[in-house]
């Protein structure tokens, strides 16, 4: 049985962001934090992007879970990093809310910044 996680962390995003993301999509789940903030639902933004089921080289969106990204035949770590780039890119354009990783990334050396290896 494959392990299914979150590649992408939900955003917490200012409530002035989070109020024009709603003028546009008012059924977008979110979730006031206690500091005014508010968190989003970052499945809920990829799959608004219509990325379920993109692949690239051997990495893939999972097709139920947007979450999820999936080795689908033989990925190797670029494919992941450009699959997590184009993900990230293409919500940001529509939503200007910058995707981060959940998942650790380890390199040659150890581990390396996750963030900066998709932005």
């Amino acid at each position: 049985m494959a392990m299914r996680a979150a590649f992408f962390k939900n955003p917490v995003v200012a409530a002035d962001i989070a109020m024009e993301l709603l003028e546009r999509f008012p059924n977008a789940p979110h979730y006031p934090q206690a500091d005014g903030s508010v968190k989003l639902a970052a499945g809920w933004l990829i799959d608004q992007c219509q990325l379920k089921g993109v692949t690239i080289g051997g990495a893939a969106v999972h097709r139920q879970q947007a979450l999820v990204l999936i080795n689908a035949n033989n990925a190797t770590s670029k494919d992941v990093v450009a699959l997590a780039q184009h993900v990230r890119q293409k919500v940001g354009e529509k939503f200007n809310v910058w995707l981060e990783p959940e998942v650790r990334f380890i390199g040659q050396s150890g581990e390396v910044n996750a963030v900066e290896s998709i932005a």
